[in-house]
């Protein structure tokens, strides 16, 4: 009666891990002392294991059954196979920089040499975490989701899902929790990780990892009770196991599965990236310098481009400072550094609209803080940029001149655009508030139309190669300074046709519905998405604030000049 009671309770703590995430109480005194009585526990026996075969469809095998699902996400749901070298050379560039990444990709060789696995794991991160302020490090939901996404195998996850929906997913990984679980959680649904945990010493992680823990203990002593019972079948359902490697069979989780479907590496070099169309949940937000995935080859091509990428980058900086607009964009062109006009310029006040002597109001989306740089570029016309923040050195070498400041306070910002407009100015406005690097659109400010009887959107989208000229946690007074160093980018601003706003402006049409028509507008000629995301939004979950920089503000932007007024800001 004991063994069964014994057998029960295990029984039911894997099936509530698995459900659930976490552990139910147990009552370890009764269990030890009934495990004394047993002597030694058996061993639980090998799953049968099916060679170049994915898990089977949910209800295929047997009638009325739930099946929870043991995926390796290493080797059977990324189609690196197993190549972990890149996600942890991302945690070292963009949570320790790049002298701690330098010597990560030192290291690689050695990584090379060891014959196993799990050694090459460890050696890595202790590379790229040793040193690092646990409460500051948000790579693992800031920066690595865009790049796991990016790496997940349609065949593989659809397959899965088939078998288990994730929530029934138990995901075992030998990369540290503090990598994975963000993504495996938040982005793929997943309730249960089993992971090395990394060692915390006074605040530090020390680079050491924590193998084991509560979920496999449950999981083993569980299997060893199946074996006991002659069953290889828990209550709610068959446990099955899907990976790419015969590795995984060393898993303790392994023993917990009536079978294991292995995928062969010629099944697997067919596979294709899941389309961003099937991804679980969008990829809306991300963080991080890095524009390309770093494969040893790559980041060792990065560093040898870096001091030839500084130099060129001041020799641009050069030339967009002090050539005219005609000039210089052939010669920025010639060293990697383009822009594309699609469409038409619209006519501008004063030529071609009757001696229209009031300014115009242009709204883009917002990819990086040289958007209104290159509106200025596609009309040949100097127009005024307004912004809620901004650093001194991105707009001491803005080649617009100096940037009007925003507040915040609707009435304050609204009047100073207003008179901007009256002065005759082109003005540019970036009504999301922030910058968002992935084809969406984030909600639109209705201030913009309020100010104008009508506005020209403006659609705005940035290719670059290496380094991405934005961050919601780092600092963004660089922010050009990368964008200059890339070897290619290039820059696409697309003219839409005016929209009438004056419905709104009059009263007799809610500004709101004219900001969600001029979203809609961009979103369908961008091939965009349009979302009700803000800023604060991002920056809650980049960043783990609301985006909130108290500053003093001297300038007298839209206040009074020489008055010293304190203000909260938005960052971009």
């Amino acid at each position: 009666m004991a063994k069964k009671k014994l057998a029960h309770k295990l029984l039911s703590a894997m099936l509530s891990l698995l459900s659930h995430g976490r552990r139910p109480p147990l009552s370890r005194a009764p269990a030890a002392a009934a495990a004394a009585q047993q002597g030694p526990q058996p061993q639980p026996s090998r799953p049968v294991v099916h060679h170049n075969a994915t898990p089977p469809a949910a209800g295929t095998t047997t009638a009325n059954t739930t099946t929870t699902l043991v995926v390796d996400v290493d080797t059977a749901l990324l189609l690196s196979g197993g190549d972990l070298f890149p996600y942890f050379m991302l945690v070292a560039l963009e949570a320790g920089g790049f002298l701690r990444g330098l010597v990560l990709l030192l290291l690689y060789p050695l990584v090379l040499c060891l014959t196993s696995r799990s050694a090459a794991v460890k050696l890595m991160a202790a590379a790229a975490f040793c040193g690092l302020r646990a409460s500051r490090f948000r790579a693992g939901r800031a920066v690595l989701p865009k790049w796991f996404m990016d790496d997940v195998a349609a065949e593989a996850f659809e397959a899965a899902r088939a078998a288990a929906a994730p929530a029934r997913w138990a995901c075992v990984t030998a990369m540290p929790r503090v990598m994975v679980e963000g993504f495996l959680r938040e982005y793929m649904g997943v309730d249960t990780v089993v992971a090395p945990e990394m060692k915390v010493v006074w605040g530090f992680y020390t680079g050491l990892m924590e193998e084991g823990g509560d979920h496999e203990q449950v999981f083993m002593a569980a299997a060893a009770a199946e074996e006991e019972a002659g069953r290889k079948k828990t209550e709610d359902g068959d446990v099955l196991g899907f990976a790419g490697s015969l590795e995984f069979l060393n898993h303790p989780l392994s023993h917990c599965c009536k079978e294991v479907y292995v995928v062969s590496p010629e099944e697997r070099s067919r596979w294709r990236a899941l389309p961003r169309g099937k991804y679980p949940k969008p990829m809306v937000f991300h963080d991080g310098r890095l524009a390309f995935r770093p494969t040893a080859a790559d980041t060792a091509a990065m560093f040898a481009w870096l001091p030839f990428g500084a130099a060129l980058g001041a020799a641009r900086l050069a030339v967009a400072l002090t050539v005219p607009y005609r000039y210089s964009t052939p010669i920025l062109a010639a060293t990697g550094m383009s822009w594309r006009l699609k469409g038409a310029r619209p006519p501008l006040p004063g030529a071609g609209d009757g001696g229209r002597s009031r300014g115009q109001l242009f709204v883009c989306n917002h990819r990086t803080l040289i958007d209104p740089v290159y509106v200025s570029v596609a009309l040949d016309r100097q127009v005024r940029a307004v912004s809620y923040s901004l650093s001194r050195l991105s707009e001491l070498i803005s080649p617009i001149g100096r940037t009007v400041r925003l507040t915040r306070d609707r009435g304050s910002d609204g009047a100073v655009m207003a008179r901007l407009l009256d002065g005759g100015d082109l003005v540019v406005v970036c009504p999301e508030g922030t910058t968002c690097r992935e084809p969406y659109l984030l909600r639109f400010s209705p201030l913009f139309a309020e100010l104008s009887d009508d506005v020209v959107p403006v659609g705005i989208a940035v290719e670059t190669s290496m380094f991405y000229a934005t961050t919601a946690g780092g600092l963004k007074c660089f922010d050009p300074l990368y964008y200059m160093i890339n070897p290619r980018m290039c820059y696409t601003v697309q003219f839409l046709d005016k929209v009438d706003t004056s419905p709104a402006r009059g009263g007799a049409a809610p500004s709101t519905d004219m900001a969600n028509l001029v979203q809609r507008k961009m979103g369908d000629a961008l091939g965009y998405g349009c979302t009700m995301l803000t800023r604060k939004d991002k920056y809650l979950m980049l960043a783990g604030n609301d985006g909130i920089v108290r500053t003093e503000d001297k300038s007298g932007a839209g206040a009074g000049a020489g008055k010293k007024t304190k203000s909260k800001r938005k960052n971009d």
